[in-house]
């Protein structure tokens, strides 16, 4: 005849009368490495084979396991996927300030970079001989991501890469829209316009803006391909001013999130990828550093390291010392 017990609280169906240890060899448990409570009194392990278990038995089954909370989990590694193209690269580099385009492209070289954001301008019709950025950084080996530096309103922005569009063909873009000269913060209420538009014709936009999590959040709603929050003040080498803002962009983001403006030196790019972002772009780092092209390899391992160090888990801050050797059997 069956009987009904509740082991850990779950109720449990038995085929007929049995006693403890029958009960335990059935579940695959060692008597000997667990404890038995029944109806609230302990089990000895002397009489598993003498207590023979009754309808509506209530066992608690416990065993000893290391203390302490369960490690958090690391974060899973995904690829770095902008706008379905899948990059091996997490850095992206500018191309101005450079002292020539052979610097430059060394620099690219260095970088291990794929996508390089470039200016729109005019054609300088008295020497149009003049050296081209194309014949030094070859389109079809890397991305062109045409920008919009320089754009103070919704119309110029939109009209620059229309232009850029009808040059090159490209529909991925980044879209910047500056509020003034000295900050050269992004002006946020003409950037949500912006992008709503070139969206609406078939671009996808990758976007220069503030570190704020509700103007980052409606930029992904409109459809953003990806955002690109300001570490600090454009071409200002401060580094990451707002981590906390940071993280939670990328907390709530389910597009790439790629730091854009304010780096420095390599530090800054292994913070901002310590936080979770999905990429670093920075131009006036490398270009203006002593040597560009040691930099640029620098910001390539920088980035590296940065990202691994996310997906590590980063052992969490104390206030006060924590021996890593045992204090036990000290001599």
């Amino acid at each position: 005849m069956s009987l009904t017990v509740t082991i850990n609280g779950e109720a449990r169906e038995l085929s007929g009368a049995m006693s403890v240890r029958e009960l335990l060899s059935s579940l695959g448990m060692d008597p000997a490495k667990i404890a038995v409570e029944r109806n609230l009194q302990i089990v000895p392990r002397s009489q598993y084979g003498a207590v023979q278990l009754g309808q509506g038995d209530r066992l608690e089954i416990v065993h000893f396991i290391g203390g302490g909370n369960a490690p958090a989990q690391a974060p899973v590694d995904k690829p770095f996927v902008v706008a379905g193209r899948t990059l091996r690269s997490r850095l992206i580099i500018g191309t101005g300030k450079y002292k020539t385009y052979a610097e430059n492209a060394a620099a690219l070289e260095a970088s291990g970079a794929e996508m390089v954001t470039v200016a729109v301008r005019r054609v300088n019709l008295t020497d149009p001989s003049q050296p081209k950025l194309v014949d030094f950084i070859d389109p079809k080996k890397y991305t062109y991501l045409p920008n919009t530096a320089g754009c103070f309103t919704g119309e110029d922005a939109v009209r620059t890469l229309r232009l850029a569009r009808e040059a090159g063909g490209w529909t991925l873009v980044k879209l910047e829209v500056l509020g003034d000269r000295k900050t050269l913060y992004p002006d946020m209420i003409e950037t949500l316009r912006a992008t709503e538009l070139l969206i609406k014709e078939g671009f996808q936009v990758m976007v220069y803006c503030s570190d704020d999590p509700l103007m980052a959040k409606r930029l992904e709603e409109l459809g953003a391909a990806a955002i690109m929050p300001l570490a600090a003040p454009i071409g200002s080498g401060l580094g990451v001013q707002n981590p906390v803002n940071i993280r939670m962009i990328i907390e709530e983001a389910k597009v790439p999130v790629i730091v854009d403006a304010g780096v420095g030196t390599a530090s800054d790019a292994a913070v901002a990828m310590e936080l979770g972002c999905d990429g670093v772009l920075m131009n006036t780092a490398i270009a203006e550093a002593k040597d560009p092209v040691m930099m640029a390899r620098a910001m390539k391992h920088a980035v590296e390291a940065g990202r691994l160090a996310y997906l590590a888990g980063r052992m969490p801050k104390k206030r006060y010392a924590d021996p890593s050797s045992p204090l036990a059997g000290l001599i």
